[in-house]
């Protein structure tokens, strides 16, 4: 019988639905994340998930594995299906032609709301019914594509600002050791959300006191390399560090100020290396984002933590804390410079979690609401 509400059954294919879309993690941007499930009759016909740009979408993965047994089923999808040509063709057009019955739909796509009329409005024209389902698990549909969203509303990358500490705050010794603060557990993590990003980014003082490659390692999943990010005002990354050394293989790029020496940026784009003018962090993330870099993974000092903390250009937090205790006035704490005002104004984290990862504890958080 059909309902203007999801059935339980729809319900739990959501959530299946939702752990096909990972299967993209990494590899999809700029298209978001997307899983699908045929279903008639309470028997999974078909089922598939986005795999990157230029391939088919889960819906259409999702009906060739159904064939034509599709003609009357069901679909249950974490994304509104695509009206439009990009570049593949739209998905209503392939949900119409197989005779689908139902579309159960897990959010909208603000792509679809720029004007002309959306998936919805058109698979309801063509005589289908179609399902949103309520807020709760709209927002966890929302959530697995935070970045696509905050990015197609905005134009801005989505930052997420990852720091680790001592239980004092420090980020380093006195003499400005760092290895290893957290364990391996907290480190696999921060790997596997370099991998889920497009780009992961550090300051100068992180790139010439650590001399980072800021690669992906250890982690199963799928992935395209995340472009590297500098933020060097002055152009000071040595052309012998290894980010510059390995810039042919993996994209690197250097963001300056007006100020930087023309002769230092010559120098880095002679060694394959990007070079970005910006006049504040603002500016940066309204270029990458112009550039289809949909999510930045910023990974500090605590000078470049600061800074992107002080322009409101964090949207979440994953804060590691290691239980050690540093000490020392010389040893430098999570964030530098000026504070960042009066208790009533300072940033706060909203939805908060807590998770242990082996010894050291994960709190995180958002700073902004994803956009509508």
């Amino acid at each position: 019988m059909s309902t203007a509400e999801p059935t339980d059954l729809e319900l739990g294919l959501l959530e299946h639905a939702h752990e096909l879309a990972m299967n993209g993690q990494g590899l999809v941007s700029p298209n978001p994340m997307v899983g699908a499930v045929v279903v008639k009759d309470d028997t999974i016909l078909g089922e598939g998930w986005h795999m990157g740009p230029g391939t088919d979408h889960a819906e259409v993965v999702a009906l060739k594995s159904a064939g034509a047994d599709a003609a009357g089923a069901t679909v249950v999808c974490t994304l509104e299906p695509c009206s439009h040509h990009g570049r593949t063709p739209p998905c209503t057009k392939a949900l119409i032609e197989a005779g689908i019955a139902r579309v159960v739909i897990g959010s909208l796509d603000p792509l679809e709301r720029d004007g002309r009329p959306g998936g919805v409005a058109i698979l309801r024209e063509a005589g289908i019914e179609v399902v949103v389902v309520g807020e709760e698990e709209q927002d966890a549909c929302r959530a697995l594509n935070h970045a696509f969203i905050t990015h197609s509303i905005t134009g801005l990358p989505h930052v997420t600002l990852k720091m680790a500490t001592s239980l004092d705050g420090k980020v380093a010794t006195e003499t400005g050791e760092t290895r290893w603060i957290t364990g391996e557990e907290a480190r696999l993590f921060v790997h596997q959300s370099r991998a889920a990003a497009d780009a992961v980014a550090i300051g100068i003082g992180t790139a010439i006191a650590d001399d980072p490659l800021l690669t992906v390692r250890d982690v199963e999943m799928s992935y395209r390399p995340p472009m590297r990010i500098v933020f060097d005002r002055t152009a000071r990354l040595p052309l012998q560090s290894r980010l510059v050394e390995s810039a042919g293989e993996i994209p690197l790029l250097v963001v300056v100020g007006p100020d930087a020496s023309p002769e230092r940026c010559a120098a880095l784009a002679a060694r394959e290396v990007g070079i970005m003018m910006a006049e504040s962090i603002g500016h940066a993330l309204q270029q990458l984002g112009g550039a289809e870099i949909q999510s930045v993974y910023v990974e500090g000092g605590p000078t470049l933590a600061r800074a992107f903390l002080a322009e409101d250009a964090v949207d979440w937090v994953d804060w590691f804390v290691a239980p050690i205790l540093i000490g020392g006035d010389g040893a430098p704490s999570a964030l530098a410079g000026a504070g960042l005002g009066p208790l009533a104004e300072v940033p706060r984290l909203r939805d908060v979690g807590m998770f242990d990862l082996g010894e050291d504890t994960l709190i995180t958080g958002r700073l902004h609401d994803l956009p509508r």
